[in-house]
């Protein structure tokens, strides 16, 4: 399974263009700090790399940076960006308060995990301190409100109650878990030959019950 859901992962830009003007700046050093997360891992990132990758001089981020740790941040809130709108794109054309928004909203989650797995891991284990930036706070909310509506619609909620809250966060945590685990070949393969569509319904159902 694991396997199977990289070969359906969009293929990332290989490469950026140089010589930026200085009102694109901004989105061509996030963009390559996104790259080098994505094929180094957050631990080998460096500002100058970047610098590199984007064409531009070491002394160019300050520009728009106070430091390392802000282009992170920056990088992973665009993500978050990017992971909010394909989980709601993802509820297009689907009944208001049915079972599958909730599965459609795990089938985005865990592709957006594979598609991205650098980010993926860096907006959730990157910093040591999630105070860094309260946005990251409050785009990991956002992300958790998307489920939280839909969930209180199956269950016929007009509000977020205890309830909803408790199933959302049972929700959450499974297919967060699996989305590490679908990344790591030799750990998908533990669970068999399994559709990750037909799982992801079953578990909603179960938990929704």
């Amino acid at each position: 399974m694991g396997t199977e859901q990289k070969n359906r992962v969009a293929e990332q830009p290989t490469g950026l263009k140089k010589g930026y003007h200085h009102g694109d700046l901004h989105a061509a050093l996030i963009e390559a700090t996104r790259k080098l997360v994505e094929e180094k891992g957050p631990d080998s990132f460096s500002v100058s790399d970047a610098c590199r990758l984007a064409g531009v001089s070491t002394a160019a981020p300050y520009k728009h940076f106070k430091d390392k740790t802000d282009m992170l941040v920056a990088a992973v809130l665009e993500a978050m960006a990017r992971h909010r709108d394909s989980m709601k794109a993802a509820l297009e054309g689907i009944p208001e308060g049915s079972h599958q928004r909730i599965t459609a909203i795990g089938m985005e989650y865990v592709a957006f995990a594979l598609r991205e797995p650098g980010m993926f891991r860096l907006k959730f284990g990157g910093f040591t301190d999630r105070e860094t930036d309260p946005r990251l706070e409050e785009g990991g909310q956002q992300m958790f409100g998307i489920l939280l509506t839909e969930v209180a619609g199956c269950l016929g909620e007009a509000e977020v109650t205890e309830d909803v809250r408790r199933r959302s966060f049972m929700l959450w945590s499974f297919v967060h878990g699996l989305s590490f685990i679908l990344y790591d070949q030799q750990l998908a393969s533990k669970g068999g030959a399994i559709e990750l569509r037909d799982l992801l319904e079953d578990v909603t159902e179960r938990m929704l019950a």
